[in-house]
């Protein structure tokens, strides 16, 4: 991720501590991690498990080390954790998402990563936004995790967007709901990314516009609003955002309410950004993933031009 757009350190000062500038050695043997990965994928039998869920995607075969380097709170109900991964082996495309192996948890848990694949290229950081929930890894990295804590992660995922640069020019429209919200903001800040290496370098992959369309309850679970407004003042001809809230109960701010809508997304919106150059990414709660892709078919979008993510 490129610094015009980076999350800038203060933002993940939490109350656990300060974030990590330099690399440090994991206490994570390569026996320890095989030991933990086969231990928790031979304890974890819940049936909404994400291993069950998704054990016929396709996966890397690293699995990694990681330290808990940043923690803040994104939302109310929304943690967001910085790590740092010394591997030089481990990458991902934007969009995908990690197995999260947390030592004395036999569950494994399922995270898409929120952060540019540049992030980790140029700071050997990802980051993760998790929502509060009785999940046991969702309940360690609320109540549990604390600076330094050390984990293992794996990479997965067949939802990503990763053009090469001879690849022909796409624009994207992006439809999240909830912590959908995920995947389509590494997504986006992967695009400002080669917006930005095209403008520079007069070379690389040319991205068309991107359109993102965000629904969540209120305004104060609405993930990254400034992050997303920031790329959008940074890129006004290429990037735009609609957002929505569906049970907004307090006075929306004034640098919001130009891009709020009191209401759930609409197919029209979508149908309006239909075209043959047009990729949609959906991400979110499975009636809404189910709902707009059922109308991009309907409206005869290639099905190869359609990609989501369900997440339980």
């Amino acid at each position: 991720m490129a610094c015009a757009a980076a999350v800038i350190p203060g933002l993940l000062r939490g109350s656990v501590g300060a974030f990590c500038t330099r690399v440090t050695s994991l206490r994570l043997t390569p026996r320890a991690l095989r030991h933990l990965t086969l231990n928790s994928i031979m304890k974890s039998k819940r049936k909404t498990d994400h291993l069950e869920r998704t054990a016929n995607v396709v996966r890397q075969e690293v699995v990694s080390a990681a330290k808990v380097c940043g923690t803040a709170d994104e939302s109310p109900s929304v943690k967001r954790l910085r790590l740092l991964v010394a591997d030089k082996d481990f990458s991902f495309k934007a969009g995908q998402w990690i197995d999260f192996f947390i030592p004395g948890v036999s569950v494994v848990g399922g995270f898409s990563i929120c952060s540019s694949p540049r992030l980790l290229e140029q700071e050997r950081i990802i980051e993760l936004a998790v929502k509060y929930t009785n999940h046991p890894p969702a309940l360690w990295i609320h109540n549990q995790c604390t600076l330094d804590s050390e984990v293992a992660l794996r990479v997965g995922g067949e939802f990503f967007f990763d053009p090469q640069p001879g690849d022909a020019s796409r624009n994207l429209v992006l439809i999240a709901g909830g912590v959908g919200i995920n995947p389509l903001f590494s997504i986006l800040q992967h695009s400002a990314d080669l917006y930005r290496e095209r403008t520079n370098k007069g070379s690389g992959y040319k991205i068309g516009t991107i359109k993102l369309f965000y629904s969540a309850k209120n305004t104060s679970e609405l993930l990254f609003k400034k992050n997303i407004l920031d790329l959008v003042n940074e890129f006004p001809e290429k990037i735009a955002c609609s957002l929505h809230v569906t049970k907004q109960t307090t006075q929306i701010s004034a640098e919001l309410k130009p891009y709020i809508t009191e209401s759930r997304i609409t197919e029209k919106e979508i149908r309006d950004h239909i075209s043959k150059e047009t990729l949609f990414y959906i991400c979110g709660p499975p009636p809404m993933t189910d709902f707009f892709s059922m109308q991009l078919e309907n409206s005869h979008v290639p099905k190869e031009h359609i990609c989501f993510e369900k997440w339980w």
